[in-house]
């Protein structure tokens, strides 16, 4: 992505209560508030009714295929929600691909634009930010931070930051949202994380993943067996290699621990399923290979905040793809 500058910002409407997602390529204007991010997509939750000032987010689904980012007057973040999705970037005169996996955030600064190519439909929380909002935050910052300006990321995995925009996440979903002071300190501590975190363009030790097709490999054997008990050993031997090596490597490349990716599927798959309606809590708790329905009670609880009758009582209100796997346990 090229600093290109000031340019006009698109704006959208405000949360869109749609199932299934139907996307559009227009953008449209709702309440004054930009929301700077004009591509094939579907608004599932937004910010735009919440009254928020120089900062602001939206969740939305993204349709596969190629797409230019133009350069806008606000920074924006975009965190990748859901099942992992191979992406083509270019930013810079870099030209990056990568497997875009759950809480991997890219930071496009303002005024730079470039290309994305996603692969798959996707879901990402997308957050923006006015200059003058991150102008104010350097400005107050104690201690200073060590460079006063936002840089460009691709695929930054950064825990803390992570958590903070999970938390953000729940304010666009919750039927009652906070007042707009804690969204307003879930920014700001953004801001602080972006501008601690490592320059993206110092030379980095590269890091050793799972190549593309194995990975996608094992993520489709994955979905495709979440009815019964996997193991690291059958899970290991799609991939050729031995258990210890495998671990280290998915995570590498998918930003956990392989028990937390298989739980988070498995409640994820369990959510479309009570949603649906059309299974009992226990044929639900079978299908998705949890031993009972005590167990995917423990686990919707633990990731989404709701128990499998609560889910399924929310079936007439607009969803969404889970809060976070960040909680999901064993960090094996």
């Amino acid at each position: 992505m090229h600093n290109a500058g000031e340019s006009s910002v698109a704006t959208t409407t405000n949360a869109m209560k749609i199932a299934p997602p139907v996307f559009r390529s227009d953008a449209a204007s709702a309440a004054g508030v930009p929301i700077p991010f004009a591509t094939s997509r579907a608004s599932l939750r937004s910010s735009g009714h919440l009254g928020w000032n120089g900062f602001g987010a939206e969740l939305i689904g993204l349709r596969a295929g190629a797409r230019s980012v133009p350069a806008a007057m606000h920074h924006r973040i975009g965190v990748h929600v859901g099942l992992p999705s191979r992406v083509h970037c270019t930013c810079e005169g870099r030209r990056i691909t990568r497997l875009q996996a759950q809480g991997d955030v890219d930071v496009i600064p303002a005024g730079y634009d470039g290309t994305r190519v996603d692969d798959n439909d996707s879901v990402a929380l997308r957050v923006w930010l006015t200059d003058a909002f991150v102008a104010r935050t350097f400005e107050q910052a104690d201690p200073a931070p060590p460079r006063l300006r936002i840089d460009p990321h691709f695929q930054l995995r950064d825990r803390r930051f992570e958590l903070l925009a999970w938390a953000l996440r729940a304010e666009l979903e919750a039927d009652d949202a906070s007042d707009a002071l804690y969204a307003e300190s879930l920014c700001t501590a953004m801001v602080v994380r972006l501008v601690n975190a490592d320059d993206p363009f110092a030379p980095q030790k590269r890091r050793r993943t799972l190549a593309a097709r194995t990975a996608a490999r094992v993520i489709d054997y994955v979905e495709s067996h979440l009815d019964r008990p996997l193991t690291l050993t059958e899970l290991a031997a799609l991939s050729g290699l031995s258990v210890p090596h495998f671990k280290v490597l998915f995570r590498e490349t998918l930003g956990m621990p392989v028990h937390r990716y298989v739980i988070a599927r498995r409640v994820e798959r369990a959510r479309v399923l009570l949603l649906d309606g059309r299974l009992g809590v226990e044929q639900v708790a079978l299908e998705t290979g949890f031993a009972h329905p005590s167990h995917l009670a423990h686990w919707t609880r633990r990731l989404l905040g709701a128990t499998p009758a609560g889910i399924r009582a929310s079936r007439s209100k607009p969803s969404a793809p889970p809060i976070a796997t960040h909680d999901a346990g064993d960090p094996a």
